[in-house]
């Protein structure tokens, strides 16, 4: 609160972490090339990972719903067994039509913005990082300690959102854990799990919706690279607040030594 209050007599430049009860949004230097390649996996993924939460939300509904009423997912399955004519009639060209401009924005957006964003994360690194702090409420409290990145790994693949819980990104955890429960119950992932375990494969083949199922892998995999990549994160963040506590608090004001 007391960093809020200083908000009030002068201007923060160099803001590079917002610590709330819920969650941490914060920039740091990325590869840009990583967050088109998300956005190409699954438009919204890439702008998930610049924290740019209400964009990312709005891709991930343009995704499901224009790419199913397209059938594209339909028609790359039926592309990769060679069924080519399959996957011709798959598709619908009037949704197809309008789904390739928004897809190639997603994958142009989250490029250019990474690269812009890596450019005032290095402006900060220079001059100083700057941390608000507003981390407790009525409903939630976020503190920032160190976590283990393996652990964040580990409980997103046992099941997505978990790993998000553990690092205390709230909002996140329940996107993800809605659209895994969507594509689930839509894809008929369990019962085709279900048939496999008995053996019977060709049960399990025919119950299975290939439109919800292909949505699967991307989600699946980017859930726990982000875990991942956000655990470390914060630890970093960690790491730079203790140096400018101690900074601020200990060190002789006539040592200079870089925070």
């Amino acid at each position: 609160m007391e960093q809020l209050n200083d908000m009030k007599h002068k201007e923060l430049r160099h803001v590079t972490s917002y610590i709330s009860p819920y969650t941490i949004n914060y920039i740091h230097e990325k590869n840009p090339w990583i967050m088109a390649w998300w956005s190409a996996a699954f438009p919204g993924l890439g702008h998930l990972m610049l924290c740019k939460y209400l964009v990312a939300f709005t891709l991930f509904f343009w995704e499901i719903s224009v790419n199913y009423l397209a059938g594209i997912n339909l028609a790359i399955y039926y592309s990769m067994i060679g069924e080519m004519d399959q996957a011709s009639s798959a598709i619908n060209k009037q949704w197809f039509l309008m789904y390739i401009c928004v897809y190639v924005f997603a994958i142009w957006d989250s490029y250019s913005k990474t690269v812009l964003l890596n450019k005032r994360y290095i402006l900060s690194y220079k001059k100083g990082y700057d941390i608000i702090s507003p981390n407790i409420s009525a409903l939630e409290l976020n503190i920032l300690v160190k976590r283990q990145p393996l652990q964040s790994i580990i409980w997103s693949f046992l099941a997505p959102g978990l790993g998000h819980i553990y690092i205390n990104r709230i909002f996140t955890s329940l996107v993800f854990i809605i659209l895994f429960v969507v594509t689930s119950y839509f894809s008929n992932l369990l019962p085709a799990i279900h048939y496999s375990l008995e053996g019977n494969f060709m049960a399990a083949k025919s119950c299975i919706n290939i439109q919800w199922f292909l949505y699967m892998p991307s989600l699946y995999s980017f859930v726990a690279y982000d875990a991942y990549v956000n655990t470390v994160e914060y630890n970093k963040i960690y790491e730079r607040e203790q140096k400018k506590y101690f900074h601020r608090e200990y060190q002789n004001k006539d040592f200079d030594y870089p925070i």
